[in-house]
């Protein structure tokens, strides 16, 4: 059974026969359903730990690659593989998946079998994603953990929930059916060149269509992409679907979903037509710096920090499709690593908005003040944090920030400038939040009884803090497996070199890399 032998296939499988295992469990048993899905993603994060230590990172080449027959007369197979960027993207998965049901423990009453299956499915689905190396079986995965996603918002999330879930559930879908027709479009092409039907996505790299189908499939996909990042001014799904999400569900939607719309311009959109991305470059590039802006100003507007965290991440993936379109080492490379900073950092933001909400049941900032006062530990783990976000050099924000907008810079200097003032801002209402929240004399009676945080806090916080500390203090081990799948990207893409420049070098293992 190779389906489970291949460490990368069982890691996709795994989540899912486990979501289906949870089952068993009786539904009024809480505390077996809370010690399972936490042993079940453990064990499914050591796995994927297991595929970084067999990974080389000298290869761009699939590794852990498994190719299985499923509809052989359609040429679709179940085809998994990982490179240096979807290995970072399915250990940002299982990492996030103990930390997100560890804090789901004392928040979820209603229904904890079904919450815990769900979280799992979409696991599942998002590790599916990641690995997929057949077109028809990535899009599967991309619709699959759409339908758990919408339940944990639409039956676990706040007063405007059902609201929230059909939003992000339509917006989704309307990128999703362009998507598929592109898909269908590009396998039938490839047939009526070569005779031969395939859904292979290396295989279809190389695809002989012309250059205005380029253009319409790579606008297809573009789409679908947009609306997941989310570019402006696809994002309007964003802001309800995190205020209203149970607190896992932000930390899960923040921290992976929002890179597979990313990961869909790197794996499929540029390398499968890339003239039409030549073309369609800057304005995408144009767009993420508009996003880093607007998400900016708006984030600063904001009164719930749940909604500044959700528009800060629309300035984030500003920053990374800034990054990825610029089509230069270092500033693809600073995308990629900025995907799990901003995972890293925004998922903590949210479950730090999730200890106050807990105890307060209120997520506005005039609402609090003083914490530190009553809560030191949290006033502690807050300030890195909310340091990360911003781009403190020596934590994680800093390294991921640099690279993209020194490599964007040699391509798109205006848009790199503008970009700058997103960093500017970021520090300005981040830190402002900080500041009324943790900061000040106690305001309210209800703030001087609050509890600091307890041990059940610390053991999902602390893990997010170390790496918010190690990428920053040591970025090159994080960086490295990235490098000859970045350098693959950009020779698929087509791009012409970037115009001469001081160049800006990546160090990794005491060698330059340029």
């Amino acid at each position: 059974m190779e389906l489970l032998t291949n460490p990368l296939s069982l890691t996709v499988l795994l989540p899912a026969l486990a979501g289906l295992g949870i089952f068993a469990i009786p539904r009024g048993n809480a505390a077996a359903l809370k010690g399972y899905a936490l042993a079940a993603s453990l064990v499914i994060f050591a796995l994927s730990l297991r595929l970084w230590a067999g990974f080389n990172p000298d290869l761009a080449a699939m590794q852990f690659a498994l190719d299985k027959p499923w509809l052989p007369s359609f040429g679709i197979s179940y085809s998994v593989g990982l490179d240096g960027i979807s290995l970072l993207m399915v250990l940002l998965t299982t990492f996030l998946m103990p930390v997100s049901v560890l804090a789901s423990f004392n928040y979820i009453k209603e229904s904890p079998r079904a919450y815990y299956a769900a979280l799992l499915f979409l696991e599942a689905g998002m590790v599916g994603v990641f690995a997929a190396a057949d077109l028809f079986v990535f899009f599967l995965f991309w619709e699959a953990m759409l339908i758990p996603m919408y339940f944990l918002i639409g039956v676990w999330g706040g007063p405007r929930r059902v609201y929230a879930a059909l939003k992000f559930f339509i917006y989704t879908m309307a990128g999703s059916v362009l998507m598929f027709a592109a898909i269908l479009w590009v396998a039938a092409a490839h047939h009526t060149a070569t005779g031969a039907w395939t859904f292979n996505i290396p295989a279809l790299y190389a695809g002989a269509l012309t250059v205005q189908a380029q253009f319409w499939l790579f606008a297809a996909f573009a789409l679908a992409f947009a609306v997941k990042v989310p570019l402006f001014p696809f994002h309007t799904w964003l802001p309800d679907a995190h205020v209203e999400a149970p607190t896992a569900g932000s930390v899960l939607l923040a921290g992976v979903l929002l890179k597979m719309g990313v990961y869909g311009y790197l794996r499929l959109a540029v390398p499968m037509f890339p003239q039409a991305a030549q073309t369609f470059a800057p304005w995408l590039a144009g767009l993420g710096v508009v996003g880093v802006i607007y998400g900016s100003l708006v984030a600063w507007s904001q009164r719930d920090m749940k909604k500044m965290v959700a528009y800060s991440s629309v300035a984030h993936l500003g920053t990374v499709m800034l990054g990825v379109m610029a089509f230069e080492p270092a500033a693809v490379a600073g995308a990629v690593l900025q995907m799990v900073n901003h995972g890293l950092s925004t998922g903590a933001l949210f479950l730090l908005v999730g200890v106050l909400y807990e105890r307060r049941h209120t997520r506005l900032i005039e609402d609090y003040g003083g914490l530190a006062k009553v809560m030191p530990g949290f006033a502690a783990v807050f300030m890195i944090v909310t340091l990360s976000s911003v781009g403190l050099p020596g934590l994680n924000g800093f390294i991921g920030e640099v690279l993209v907008l020194f490599g964007s810079f040699r391509v798109y200097p205006w848009l790199a400038g503008a970009a700058v003032a997103g960093v500017i801002l970021s520090a300005v209402y981040m830190l402002g939040m900080y500041q009324q929240v943790v900061f000040g004399p106690l305001r309210h009676t209800e703030n001087k009884i609050l509890r600091d945080l307890d041990l059940r806090e610390w053991l999902y916080l602390l893990p997010l803090l170390v790496f918010i500390v190690l990428i920053g203090v040591r970025p090159n081990p994080f960086l490295r497996p990235v490098l000859p799948a970045v350098n693959a990207y950009i020779t698929l893409s087509g791009a012409r070199p970037a115009p001469p420049s001081p160049a800006v070098n990546i160090a990794v293992g005491g060698e330059e890399r340029k």
